[in-house]
């Protein structure tokens, strides 16, 4: 699973806080002032919950996601937070992994447990209904919880959780398409980053190591490796194998990013599993009439939406790219006259679908509002002379000032490059 944070400079010019101190970086501070999640010692540690503007960051993120999810030819699936006990005897979590996992509830004479990942929810859904060879490969994707016993030492933030929404999905294919499958997850990860302004520090291929968390199958093993490698081979990607990084199950593909103080950690992976197909008994009729068994691919793009927004934070200082800003224009009247013509600019804007807020005189000078409004990346400054002429004068967060515009003009730009959902403020 995923440790979380990030790296030292930035290719933005729109990056220019001051980056020596990791403190105005540290996501716990930012989203705290920023009004994003918290947590409360009577909910527990571990257990943040999200304010009404960190809501906002993760439904765009998990919209995002899923729009890219589903032009990559995967389908949404819902599966329960709970399973019994004997599903995880059966997929091996029980026995490799139950140290990270929740005791078992009692419900009457059966064991329930919170689930420690959804993939034997997805084995038992490939295995509600029989497969043709012409339905592979089948890619199922869910945003869902799972729950992990984190010891409390660790936990910080967002980025250490012991309740995880997980961007996860598996892809059950043949042997024959497995490479090609998990090439393109690499991909999408790829590209996921570049719209959401991230930088991979390496990438790492996860091996098993010594000890017996592993499940025992040397043939196994040494067949999903050589395809993994094959994998990155035929992606391009530089990367270095590490032992004892891997799931139990197999070994994955890590893509690791670091945070300001230099602290790594695993955002992304791609796995081959041949191990569960195994295990719940998955089959699918191939061209010549016969039982032949699946491979299982796991992948997550942004792996958990908690470390995703964490790193974010970080990242960007606060300053999150338009698509992502829990507001993304600040409309402000110089003087109380101008204040209808706000008003409206503000709801021209929430009606075409952006996040806008006013902020009039009563909330101070303009010098102050300016100031308070820093992480925005737009803000609409209305004077006696855009009120006349029905404009609004322009300032992006970096700095910059495109002068005066329209109304509908403002709207229509910040609408595009919301759209666009880059790392840019203007065309």
């Amino acid at each position: 699973m995923n440790e979380q944070d990030r790296d030292a400079e930035h290719h933005d010019p729109e990056h220019r806080h001051n980056h020596d101190h990791h403190h105005n970086h540290d996501h716990r501070r930012l989203g705290r002032e920023l009004g994003l999640f918290d947590t409360d010692p009577l909910m527990g540690a571990g257990l943040p919950y999200w304010l009404p503007d960190g809501a906002v960051v993760r439904h765009a993120l998990e919209e995002y996601v899923r729009q890219a999810e589903r032009a990559a030819g995967y389908r949404h699936v819902y599966s329960p937070v709970l399973g019994k006990r004997e599903l995880y005897e059966i997929s091996g979590h029980w026995d490799h992994y139950s140290e990270d996992m929740f005791p078992p509830m009692e419900l009457g004479a059966e064991q329930v447990v919170l689930r420690p990942s959804l993939c034997p929810h997805h084995a038992l859904i490939y295995r509600s209904r029989s497969h043709s060879y012409r339905e592979l490969p089948l890619r199922i994707a869910e945003l869902g919880g799972m729950y992990r016993s984190e010891p409390s030492g660790v936990l910080g933030g967002l980025t250490r959780v012991r309740a995880i929404q997980l961007n996860d999905a598996h892809i059950f294919c043949t042997l024959e398409q497995a490479v090609e499958e998990a090439r393109a997850a690499l991909e999408l990860i790829g590209r996921a980053y570049a719209d959401l302004g991230i930088r991979p520090a390496r990438h790492r291929l996860s091996l098993p190591g010594e000890g017996g968390k592993y499940v025992a199958d040397p043939e196994l093993w040494r067949r999903a490796t050589d395809l993994l490698r094959e994998v990155l081979r035929q992606a391009g990607i530089d990367y270095e194998a590490v032992e004892g990084e891997a799931a139990f199950y197999g070994p994955k593909i890590d893509v690791q990013i670091t945070d300001r103080a230099g602290r790594e950690s695993t955002l992304s992976t791609v796995q081959i599993d041949f191990h569960q197909p195994e295990r719940f008994d998955l089959h699918y009729i191939g061209a010549d009439g016969a039982k032949h068994r699946p491979v299982m691919v796991h992948r997550s793009v942004i792996g958990s939406v908690e470390r995703a927004v964490a790193h974010l934070l970080e990242e960007h200082g606060g300053a999150f790219p338009v698509w992502l800003a829990p507001v993304q224009l600040v409309v402000l009247p110089v003087s109380e006259a101008q204040e209808e013509q706000a008003a409206e600019l503000v709801w021209r804007a929430v009606a075409a679908g952006l996040r806008a807020k006013l902020a009039g005189p009563d909330r101070g000078s303009l010098g102050a509002r300016v100031r308070a409004a820093r992480l925005v990346p737009y803000q609409a400054v209305i004077g006696e002379r855009e009120a006349r002429g029905g404009l609004a004068a322009v300032r992006l967060r970096d700095g910059r000032r495109p002068g005066a515009l329209p109304a509908d003009e403002l709207v229509r730009r910040i609408g595009e490059r919301a759209a666009a959902r880059g790392t840019g403020l203007w065309g």
